[in-house]
C-alpha cells in the first residue's frame, strides 16, 4: 500500500565537504525543501565516519578531494558499514576514469560542484527512491572507459553466457533507461518485488555487485545503445 506523501518521513541527508562555505549553501538550498531534512555536516571522510557511529543519513553528499582522508578513502568504508546509505560524490573534476572507478566502488551518483541546487535536490530524490542517478557526467564516462578497456561482446552470446531469460533482458533494458522499480513493474505487469527479485538474479548471473555494475554489463554487452 503507497503511503500517503504527508506520512513520509523527509529524506535524512549529510553533507560532508572541507569548504564552510559550499556546506552552508547547499544547507540553506536543501532546507527550503520540505521532503528534505540536513542532519549534519562533516568536513572531511574521518569527521564523518565517527558522525556515522551517531547518526544514520538516507543519502551523503560526498566531496572527493578532502584533506584527512577524502571522498575515494571513505567511500569503500561506509559502503562496507552502512551499505543502505546512498552517497553522491561531488567533485570539480570532469575524469571519466574516476568516474567509473567511484560508481564500481559504490557511489550512487556524481556531480559537478558547480550543480544548482535543483539538481542536487533532483539527485538526491532519484538516488533515494531509485538506487542510482545518471546524468551526463557518468553516462560519458561509464561508456568511455568501456570503450577503452573493454572489447564488446555480442549481445545473443553475452545473454547465453550469463543464461539470461527474455523477461531479465528486458528489465536489465528498462533499467538502463533509468526506470524505477515501480515503473518496470507496471510495464512488465509484475509486482514490484518481483522485480527486485529479478534484479538480484540478474547480480547472481552476471557477477555484478552493484546496479551500477548491472548497467556496466548491458553497455559493455551492447544491450542498450552507446549513445
Amino acid at each position: 500500500m503507497p503511503q500517503n506523501p504527508i506520512d513520509v518521513e523527509p529524506i535524512k541527508v549529510l553533507i560532508t565537504d572541507d569548504h564552510v562555505l559550499y556546506r552552508a549553501g547547499v544547507k540553506t538550498a536543501l532546507s527550503a525543501k520540505k521532503d528534505i531534512k540536513v542532519i549534519g555536516e562533516a568536513d572531511n571522510g574521518m569527521h564523518l565516519l565517527n558522525m556515522l557511529k551517531l547518526v544514520q543519513p538516507d543519502v551523503i553528499l560526498l566531496d572527493i578531494q578532502m584533506p584527512v582522508m577524502d571522498g575515494v578513502g571513505a567511500l569503500p568504508e561506509i559502503k562496507k558499514n552502512w551499505p543502505h546509505i546512498k552517497v553522491i560524490m561531488l567533485t570539480m573534476m570532469d575524469d571519466h576514469s574516476m568516474i567509473t572507478r567511484l560508481m564500481e566502488l559504490g557511489a550512487n551518483s556524481y556531480l559537478s560542484k558547480t550543480s544548482d541546487s535543483e539538481i542536487i535536490y533532483e539527485a538526491i530524490k532519484t538516488c533515494f527512491e531509485s538506487e542510482y542517478y545518471f546524468n551526463a557526467l557518468t553516462n560519458k564516462a561509464l561508456l568511455a572507459n568501456l570503450r577503452e578497456k573493454h572489447s564488446t561482446t555480442p549481445q545473443k552470446i553475452a545473454q547465453q553466457e550469463a543464461n539470461l531469460s527474455d523477461k531479465e533482458v528486458l528489465v536489465l533494458r528498462l533499467m538502463c533507461e533509468e526506470k524505477s522499480t515501480k515503473e518496470i513493474a507496471e510495464i512488465v505487469e509484475l509486482s514490484p518485488r518481483t522485480i527486485e527479485a529479478i534484479r538480484d538474479k540478474l547480480k547472481e548471473k552476471t557477477g555484478a555487485k552493484t546496479t551500477a555494475g548491472l548497467i556496466l554489463f548491458a553497455v559493455k554487452n551492447k544491450f542498450i545503445n552507446e549513445e
